[in-house]
């Protein structure tokens, strides 16, 4: 049996490259140090998370086991050291790259849905193939 995940993510589930990134993490969390929350589920309750949908579609978040809440790359950062794919961790962790990275990611998450209609479901499609 699992304790609590050490890194929740807060995801979109109606975006395709999210669900593709998520599915990912999920096949490399054996360990369960990665839990997942679906924000576009009807079931998510902002309150019982306290994070709002709103702020979490708009980038995506992480609450760490303390009780942190990270958001951007950070996530993705700790997520991937997690997951134990540690090169992407490192370069996502690193401060110098920092100023490209976030703007690049909240351009990417403010685009998703048009970017994720365009390739989503491709990516989708080769992550489950890849995957199964």
């Amino acid at each position: 049996m699992h304790s609590a995940p050490e890194l929740t993510l807060y995801y979109d589930g109606q975006c395709p490259l999210c669900v593709a990134e998520i599915e990912f993490l999920q096949t490399r969390n054996a360990e369960g140090k990665l839990g997942f929350v679906d924000v576009a589920h009807n079931s998510f309750d902002a309150n019982t998370h306290a994070i709002s949908c709103e702020l979490a579609m708009a980038q995506i978040h992480g609450r760490m086991a303390s009780g942190e809440v990270l958001v951007g790359v950070p996530v993705f950062a700790l997520a991937y050291k997690l997951a134990k794919l540690p090169f992407l961790a490192w370069i996502l962790s690193r401060s110098w790259l920092q100023p490209l990275l976030q703007p690049a990611y909240v351009w990417f998450a403010k685009h998703r849905q048009a970017i994720s209609k365009c390739i989503g479901p491709s990516v989708l499609k080769l992550s489950k193939r890849f995957l199964h």
